[in-house]
């Protein structure tokens, strides 16, 4: 299988490239400067030359709040450049793999998410990255929800945390929104699974197991620093107002494949990686 990843240089990318290097396959990981995926002429054209078997398309617009000003460009990222490479991938016979988002919902349900759930993003991102959702299903490709990433590629709510725990005596955090933290390793290889599959096209849940709160992610950061969990105070959404409205509820059911392993045992996991955060911050 030849293999193409978009959105080289982001944080999931970089672990989506760590993975498919495993198959021994031939791989190729292109950023916006060798790419632009909103392009497409130039995604039609580079896909008929190097003709991949699987593209990962990890390239996305994730400033949240600015895209409620900027929503054309976040729409020409999320929504425009998904439906290039799933017009393009069906031209060759590739599979394309998209990953989405749980901002498509509204968070106002009590229960996780179903894949099949009615959609009702509340913010533009939401909208645009549901609008890459549709055009990836109408090409019969497959669409990966996730949520509240982190790894050690990139800024994310796990090395601010390392961060502030040495800065701050204290630190609020918000207590009202329900997620599942994700590792970007552990959904890279859920991705990298999910091409290889004979699973059917759609839209697959790509989160870890398990539901928290960001403070009770922050808490058991602390807790792995060794530092009191107790120095993370948890306030209300209302404590930090932002331009982008955010679900209450972000947690995801897995009821078409799998669950990637429950959040705190995949954090521990990813602890030796991230604790090289606050190494360097140190040093």
């Amino acid at each position: 299988m030849r293999w193409l990843i978009t959105g080289a240089g982001g944080m999931l990318a970089a672990d989506v490239l760590c993975r498919t290097a495993l198959t021994g396959e031939p791989v190729l990981a292109l950023g916006r400067a060798e790419l632009d995926v909103c392009d497409r002429r130039a995604v039609h054209d580079f896909v008929s030359a190097y003709r991949p078997r699987a593209v990962l398309n990890c390239a996305a617009w994730t400033a949240v709040d600015d895209a409620e000003t900027h929503e054309a460009q976040a729409l020409a990222v999320n929504g425009d450049a998904p439906r290039w490479l799933a017009e393009a991938c069906d031209r060759v016979g590739a599979r394309l793999v998209h990953v989405s988002t749980d901002y498509v919902f509204d968070g106002a349900a009590g229960p996780p998410y179903t894949e099949d759930a009615p959609t009702g993003p509340v913010n533009a991102y939401g909208r645009t990255k549901l609008a890459g959702e549709a055009a990836v299903l109408e090409h019969g490709q497959y669409v990966v929800r996730t949520a509240w990433l982190y790894g050690a590629h990139g800024p994310n709510f796990a090395t601010t945390m390392i961060r502030l725990a040495g800065e701050r005596p204290t630190v609020d955090v918000v207590d009202d929104q329900r997620g599942q933290p994700t590792w970007t390793a552990d959904l890279a290889d859920y991705l990298v699974r999910l091409a290889q599959s004979d699973l059917p096209p759609g839209v697959y849940h790509g989160t870890s197991a398990g539901e928290t709160t960001w403070c009770g992610f922050a808490r058991e950061i602390f807790a792995l620093l060794g530092e009191d969990p107790e120095r993370v105070r948890p306030v209300p959404t209302s404590a930090f107002p932002r331009p982008a409205r955010r679900p209450a509820n972000s947690v995801l059911a897995h009821t078409r494949w799998e669950p990637i392993r429950p959040w705190r045992t995949a954090l521990h996991a990813a602890w030796p990686v991230l604790a090289r955060s606050r190494q360097c911050s140190v040093a």
